[in-house]
């Protein structure tokens, strides 16, 4: 039993196909294959079973692939440690999150880290969900996930960094922008431009719509809150989207408007990792900075 050995075998039960690993390593399924037997071998157990459309671990496999998965996660991050204590201040943090995180989220912190480590490198990888973040962190070697918190995910740890209070987001000419916040009878009948409801943020508003009984409709989906924003500026829908930092405020010209709704709850943003207390110093250090930046920022506006 080696190594590779192990990792063929959790992407294999990742993937759900030897195919697929195949092609993601550049190798013959058979290859894939052959190092599956070997485990199975070991073992003296069948590891997984053949299905029409892949391949599933058997109950023997699942008990195997957990364990080698929180393994080889402790495996990786300690050589990503070692690394940082050969190369100092020269490593590299490398992040996961969504296309407009950066942007909302880390910006200042990215120039003081910079300005505090020079010499280390900052790689983002974009994911579409939060969802994605998980598989991303699990799959890759990646330090950090910005993520929407939601349920437990096994294998990963949760950390909240800020909550964010929901808004309407209209034009500044809508009957509704001079309010000084929305109650939740005022959203009903409203037609929203609304976020995936397989996104944990859609699926978290849905459940608070729910819960007050606010029942909307929807003729519009957009795949993030920034082009939620732009249409609701440009007139063509409403959106409840998350206070997140940097958006216009009333005073700036802007022809759009964020009314309060004080009857949904906040939405929770912050860091997703595989093991805190494993964390490379940079990357502590790193998410360290968002987590301040964004507390500064709160509690300034």
């Amino acid at each position: 039993m080696t190594l590779d050995d192990l990792r063929v075998f959790v992407a294999v039960c990742r993937a759900g196909s030897l195919s697929a690993v195949a092609r993601d390593l550049c190798c013959t399924q058979s290859a894939v294959s052959q190092h599956v037997r070997r485990l199975e071998r070991e073992t003296g157990m069948s590891l997984l079973e053949r299905r029409p459309r892949g391949v599933v671990p058997t109950a023997a496999g699942r008990i195997l692939c957990d364990a080698a998965t929180d393994s080889i996660t402790g495996l990786d991050l300690a050589l990503r440690r070692l690394g940082d204590l050969v190369n100092g201040e020269s490593g590299s943090v490398r992040i996961t999150t969504g296309g407009t995180t950066v942007r909302h989220f880390m910006a200042e912190a990215i120039v003081s880290f910079r300005s505090r480590y020079p010499k280390v490198s900052l790689e983002f990888q974009t994911e579409t969900s939060s969802r994605g973040c998980f598989d991303a962190l699990l799959a890759d070697n990646l330090d950090l996930a910005w993520i929407t918190l939601g349920v437990p995910v096994r294998g990963i740890e949760q950390r909240p960094v800020v909550d964010l209070p929901w808004v309407l987001a209209l034009r500044s000419d809508d009957p509704l922008a001079t309010r000084p916040h929305i109650d939740a009878g005022d959203l009903a009948g409203i037609r929203l431009v609304r976020l995936p409801p397989n996104s944990t943020s859609g699926a978290q508003l849905d459940a608070a719509f729910a819960e007050l009984g606010i029942r909307t409709g929807s003729d519009t989906s957009v795949a993030d809150w920034d082009t939620a924003l732009l249409l609701a500026e440009l007139g063509l829908g409403h959106a409840v989207v998350p206070a997140v930092p940097g958006l216009p405020t009333s005073g700036d010209g802007s022809p759009l408007r964020l009314v309060p709704i004080p009857a949904l709850p906040p939405l929770s943003v912050g860091w997703a990792v595989r093991r805190w207390d494993a964390l490379s110093p940079l990357a502590r250090s790193f998410a360290d900075a968002v987590a301040a930046s964004c507390t500064e920022t709160r509690t300034t506006t």
